[in-house]
C-alpha cells in the first residue's frame, strides 16, 4: 500500500508522462505538395496561401477552394503560375 507521498508522487509523474504525450500530438506540420513538373515541393504556408489567393483571383477562381481538391490539372496550372511569379521576382533589379 502506497503512502500519501507515494501516491503524490506517481500522480505527479502520470501527469507529467500525460502532458508529453499530448503536447507531442499536438504538433501541426505544415502540408507539402509536391510539382511534378519543376520536381519540387511547395511548402503550404501563409506566403503560399498569398500567391495562391492571388492566382485565384487573376484566373477567377474561388479561393475557398482548398489547393487538395482541385484536379491535378488546376495544380499544374497554379504550380506554373507560381513559377513564373518566381522568375518575374528575380528579373526585377533590386
Amino acid at each position: 500500500m502506497l503512502n500519501k507521498s507515494g501516491i503524490l508522487r506517481s500522480f505527479c509523474l502520470a501527469a507529467a508522462l500525460a502532458s508529453t504525450l499530448l503536447g507531442t500530438a499536438c504538433i501541426h506540420r505544415t502540408p507539402r505538395y509536391y510539382d511534378s513538373y519543376y520536381n519540387d515541393y511547395h511548402k503550404w504556408n501563409d506566403r503560399e496561401m498569398d500567391y495562391y489567393d492571388r492566382w485565384c483571383r487573376e484566373t477567377h477562381r474561388d479561393p475557398r477552394i482548398d489547393f487538395a481538391k482541385l484536379h491535378a490539372d488546376e495544380q499544374d496550372q497554379y504550380f506554373k503560375w507560381r513559377h513564373d511569379q518566381d522568375k518575374a521576382h528575380y528579373k526585377q533589379p533590386h
